[in-house]
């Protein structure tokens, strides 16, 4: 063993995978993980999924690795609070640690409306805890009003619904998912909230919450036992400020294509991190699992002195009203997407690919058509130009579009 000491601040997928990430590379230090929650570090994914779905519970989200084998240092509930990069040292709750390689790692924080701190009856889904909270007032069988027709929204009602409460999804825009997909492709998901018999308003926002109702901007009032609030989430890196670590305009820590800060010795990953994507020719901040899942590789490696760069094609998934939606890839204004399957004629499975004016593929939708995304994400990770009229026949495989 050497004297090296390698801290990671937080304990979610990315931190908790650069600390099995750094012993499965062969490093031989002290490696120490904290996280401001109490709980041992778990996958977030299965808390709007199989958590309140009741097809799972606690022990489920649990990460399949074994710090103690791993000799790693495990410090749940206890937060950072500052950053002394010039003197190696880590502020937290309990006093500082010293290290010589950090990795940030504290992942993102929802974003929540104004006057509701403190109401009892309005919650975000971030944790455990959280998600603890709602899954009581689905047992009960309360009646939910989700703020945010978004995957946290859509994936709440799901299963809201699936307990046999009554939901209202409120969005402000005038689409579901909107940010996530064009209103042309996400319009078809409108139908499935009806046949769930789930109310989705678009074109509502709310302008206040109160104990048990939500007031929107034309003056409704609706009632509610629990208010789920998912209209977004940013960084969390607000306990960084002073510190001298480099932030993007969104929060984000500006990582380089290494994953390295601009402080000596600390990198940054998952949520809290954004960094420059030659495949897409732009800064990426991505708050999705798989990110959180491939870039901790990519931190071990460049602790132990190897140039590793991080630029995969993001991925995330969500399940909703008994469909499984995927997306790959990242498209931009100008980008042609090509459909596989029209669900306005009545495809309950359908998909549609981005491409660039040569035929690159940049993104692909997935509704139902796994085969579709495992082929297509080969496709992206290749930029294997593709022939945008077999991309259009769904009965011709993705894999065999290729020019």
């Amino acid at each position: 063993m050497t004297d090296e000491r390698a801290v990671i601040v937080g304990a979610g997928l990315a931190g908790a995978w650069t600390a099995a990430r750094l012993r499965e590379q062969g490093f031989e230090g002290r490696v120490t993980l904290l996280g401001a929650e109490p709980h041992p570090p778990y996958d977030r994914p299965p808390l709007s999924k199989e958590v309140l779905l009741g097809t799972g519970d606690a022990a489920d989200t649990a990460l399949d690795i074994d710090f103690a084998a791993l000799g790693v240092d495990l410090l749940p509930g206890r937060a950072a609070t500052g950053l002394r990069p010039a003197a190696r040292l880590l502020d937290t709750d309990a006093g500082p640690l010293p290290y010589d390689h950090l990795v940030l790692a504290t992942g993102a924080e929802p974003v929540t409306l104004p006057g509701t701190a403190g109401q009892p009856n309005v919650s975000v889904l971030r944790t455990l805890d959280d998600a603890r909270r709602l899954k009581r007032v689905l047992d009960a069988r309360g009646s939910v009003v989700a703020v945010g027709a978004g995957w946290i929204g859509a994936e709440t009602a799901t299963a809201a619904r699936a307990a046999g409460c009554r939901v209202t999804v409120v969005e402000a825009a005038h689409q579901p998912l909107p940010g996530a997909l064009p209103a042309a492709f996400a319009e078809p998901m409108r139908q499935w909230y009806a046949e769930a018999g789930a109310e989705l308003r678009t074109g509502h926002a709310v302008t206040a919450v109160r104990d048990g109702e939500v007031e929107l901007a034309d003056g409704t009032v609706i009632g509610a036992d629990a208010v789920l609030v998912g209209i977004g989430s940013r960084p969390a890196t607000g306990w960084l400020a002073g510190s001298g670590i480099g932030l993007a305009p969104d929060g984000s820590v500006r990582a380089d294509e290494r994953l390295r800060t601009d402080a000596p010795g600390v990198y940054a990953v998952g949520d809290c991190a954004s960094y420059p994507s030659a495949r897409y020719g732009r800064r990426l901040l991505v708050h999705h699992w798989d990110n959180a899942l491939t870039g901790p590789a990519t931190v071990a490696a460049g602790i132990l002195g190897r140039a590793e760069v991080h630029d995969p094609v993001p991925y995330f998934w969500s399940e909703q009203f008994g469909r499984r939606v995927q997306f790959a890839g990242r498209h931009a204004e100008g980008d042609l997407p090509v459909r596989r399957g029209d669900p306005a004629a009545g495809d309950a499975a359908w998909s549609v690919c981005w491409l660039r004016a040569d035929g690159t593929p940049t993104a692909l939708l997935t509704v139902d058509k796994p085969r579709d995304l495992m082929q297509g994400r080969r496709l992206l990770q290749r930029a294997v130009p593709l022939d945008p009229a077999l991309v259009a026949d769904p009965s011709v495989p993705l894999k065999a579009t290729a020019r």
